[in-house]
């Protein structure tokens, strides 16, 4: 880590559909080797899917399941005297909705089906319905900190 100022966060401008920063940073971590044009359409896609299958509005569906999926806390390693304990920590919230956004496309991406954008909205609205990998991914930290709250102690 370098000494130096810290940098500012660069802002990320709002997609044109649907005036979301959330949207974007989710195409940007959905991107694959800088096609960021075919991601955006995968997006549409299924959010245009996401209102086929559910009526409701695709924007507070995918707002819904990514709260569902935040985690709140996870377990990171801490090495005292000789033994490795998994500590749980508080996650800011930054990293919650990455975690957040990586496990919904990595869930995606794992899916059987044909498109992506298929695959997409499905694990939306999964997600939105508290059921799908991805939330089975949340529950499981959740779980694994909460196996290890007795090392809570040894947070720094």
């Amino acid at each position: 880590m370098g000494r130096g100022k810290i940098t500012a966060r660069r802002p990320v401008a709002p997609d044109s559909k649907y005036n979301s920063v959330v949207v974007t940073r989710f195409i940007g971590r959905m991107m694959l080797s800088g096609k960021k044009s075919i991601t955006t359409k995968i997006m549409y896609d299924s959010f245009d899917k996401i209102k086929e299958k559910t009526g409701e509005e695709p924007l507070a569906v995918f707002s819904k399941a990514l709260d569902n999926v935040k985690p709140v806390v996870e377990v990171k390693s801490r090495r005292v005297g000789g033994a490795t304990y998994q500590v749980p920590m508080d996650i800011p919230e930054g990293r919650r909705e990455a975690l957040a956004m990586r496990w919904i496309i990595g869930a995606a991406r794992k899916r059987s089906g044909h498109e992506m954008s298929e695959r997409l909205a499905s694990e939306l609205i999964d997600a939105y319905n508290n059921t799908g990998t991805a939330f089975k991914k949340k529950e499981e930290v959740h779980r694994m900190a909460e196996a290890n709250k007795a090392f809570a102690h040894f947070r720094w």
